[in-house]
């Protein structure tokens, strides 16, 4: 397949948006090769829900997300573009490939697949039916669920020691399930679980079956030497919570039938990082290998790029093809919500603005200094610079200190700019809003009518940028969106409540409210709103939520769907249809 025009043509397109993918579109960008990076869900991979990176080197510790934003942020100084797609299939044969997406065909010269693993269930009964119930895969995002519960751990390797101490921060006692002799990392990652004292762990334990009603109420577990069995049952009205930590599942299933895979679904390279199929690359932990770091990740990404620049170069030499070069761009041009704005990739910056305490306590404590840093100032302005309709906060306050939190968020907020405004006003004075909701914030247009789009809490922590770019999309342009989904969300022809759970360090919750929040301000019968669960704990009750983003639609006769996990528009438009 030849393109009619170069300007359609990539050197290369790396398909996952991890750091093997970052790190390969920065040195091939740097090349001065057009390269475009295509993620389906969110840019920075399964390393961007860690609380905690401490063993990358040059970096003393930040999350993940920090860690992978900053990636990001720096392939696109160098030029590399980046789509949020879905890829399909891959056309490997001839000079020029074809890689297939959900928004369109991308011609290149090669392809690097960086897709890397997700993790794995174990299909014991009741796993899935219990899956953001009270089974979880996530400590960071779904640790504070269970605050004086009862934890199980179920794994043996480094996520498993690793993420049982972590949960020790909230439950009241771990149990590590794991399967073999001992632990399976290092003896040094696993020394300081073995050691904690609010941890247990039995070795050749495997889990039989999680049961329960609405919620997960009891677990039973085999030794698989003696053969004995017990049962953990919670007390009366209670919970529990499983949490699985039992490997990856490597995503190869781009590759199946082109590419040489090991007996466990990895795939193979040769010492190029190039696989079986010609033009096709891969790097990162879809690769078979012995470890899985995102120092291994990144180190095999630029061995990968590296080769791939001579395959390209080849390439171009053989066929006459080259493609446009890469648009550099300077890093503070591309560093800012502005960019995020333009760009519709909703990175995390300024992921700790006014980020409120985890209960009720003390407000004046919990904003001692400055919400607003220097640097988030000049970011907030490039993106009200391009609002083009002023919008009114309408605050709905208690007296509880969380409304004197939020008030003070949304004055600070307000006087960065005149394009918005402030109005707080009673709780019971604002129809369709329920005293236990408060305090709320809604966003409403200059006649104060409401555009749709509501956080009940402090827009604080990992919800501060898709708080502000909520703003952005209800005062118009707003983010790009795909034609397809913009004609569905319009679409729409009954009255839809999406309400979504969020925790404030949960890093997959914003890409779904920003998901829901697009559809609302593109179709006034939809209405969006976040629930900050540390505040609203009601809402984890009356839905069973023990996980997070937990999505709540309410439909106009009355008819509720509860599911869990991210989602991006396509995907909440897809729920919103059932």
């Amino acid at each position: 397949m030849i393109p009619e025009e170069k300007d359609n043509l990539y050197d290369a397109v790396v398909v996952g948006g991890g750091p093997a993918g970052l790190t390969a579109a920065l040195y091939l960008a740097r090349a001065r090769y057009r390269v475009v990076v295509v993620e389906k869900e969110r840019f920075g991979g399964q390393i961007a829900i860690t609380d905690e990176v401490v063993n990358y080197p040059g970096v003393m510790r930040a999350s993940g997300a920090e860690l992978t934003d900053t990636m990001r942020r720096q392939a696109e100084s160098f030029g590399a573009e980046f789509m949020l797609a879905e890829v399909t299939s891959l056309e490997l044969v001839g000079d020029v490939k074809l890689v297939k997406t959900s928004k369109g065909d991308l011609a290149c010269l090669s392809v690097l697949l960086a897709t890397g693993a997700s993790p794995r269930r174990l299909g014991f009964p009741g796993e899935e039916e219990f899956r953001g119930r009270g089974v979880a895969y996530c400590a960071t995002c779904d640790g504070e669920f269970f605050e004086g519960k009862e934890v199980f751990v179920v794994g043996g390797g480094f996520a498993a020691a690793e993420e049982s101490v972590f949960l020790t921060r909230y439950a009241k006692h771990v149990t590590v399930l794991v399967r073999g002799d001992d632990f399976s990392c290092a003896p040094a990652a696993a020394e300081e679980a073995k050691a904690n004292p609010k941890i247990d762990v039995l070795y050749n334990t495997q889990v039989v079956e999680a049961g329960g009603d609405s919620a997960l109420r009891y677990l039973r577990y085999r030794n698989s030497k003696t053969g004995e069995e017990r049962e953990y049952r919670a007390t009366a009205g209670e919970t529990f919570g499983v949490f699985v930590f039992a490997g990856y599942v490597p995503a190869t299933e781009l590759a199946r039938g082109m590419a040489s895979m090991d007996e466990r679904g990895y795939i193979l390279t040769d010492d190029s990082k190039m696989t079986s199929a010609n033009g096709l690359f891969a790097a990162g932990d879809v690769c078979a290998k012995g470890l899985r770091q995102v120092a291994t990740a990144v180190g095999e990404a630029a061995q990968a790029a590296t080769d791939m620049e001579r395959y390209i170069k080849d390439a171009q030499e053989r066929t006459g093809l080259v493609p446009k070069a890469p648009l550099a761009r300077p890093q503070a041009a591309v560093a800012s919500l502005a960019s995020d704005a333009e760009g519709g990739k909703g990175a995390r910056v300024a992921q700790n603005a006014g980020a409120p305490s985890s209960n009720d306590g003390d407000a004046e404590g919990a904003f001692a200094d400055a919400l607003f840093t220097s640097d988030m100032i000049a970011q907030l302005e490039a993106v009200f610079a391009r609002m083009e309709r002023p919008m009114v906060l309408q605050l709905a306050l208690d007296d509880r200190p969380v409304s004197a939190e939020l008030k003070r968020y949304a004055d600070e907020l307000a006087g960065l700019t005149d394009k918005l405004s402030v109005e707080a006003v009673e709780g019971s004075q604002l129809e369709g809003l329920a005293p236990d909701e408060l305090p709320c914030v809604r966003v409403c247009d200059a006649r104060g009518e409401w555009s749709g789009l509501a956080f009940h809490g402090v827009p604080g922590g990992h919800e501060f940028t898709s708080f502000v770019l909520g703003l952005y999309n209800a005062s118009g342009p707003g983010q790009p969106i795909d034609e397809a989904d913009r004609a569905a969300a319009r679409g729409v022809s009954e009255d839809i409540d999406i309400k979504v759970l969020v925790s404030l360090s949960c890093t997959m919750c914003p890409d779904t409210v920003l998901a829901a929040q697009r559809i609302a301000s593109l179709n006034g019968r939809v209405t969006a709103q976040a629930y900050d669960v540390a505040h609203f704990p009601q809402l984890k009750d009356a839905y069973g939520a023990m996980s997070v983003p937990c999505t709540v639609i309410r439909h106009a006769d009355g008819r509720e769907r509860v599911s869990f996990g991210r989602k991006n528009i396509s995907q909440m438009l897809g729920e919103l249809g059932k």
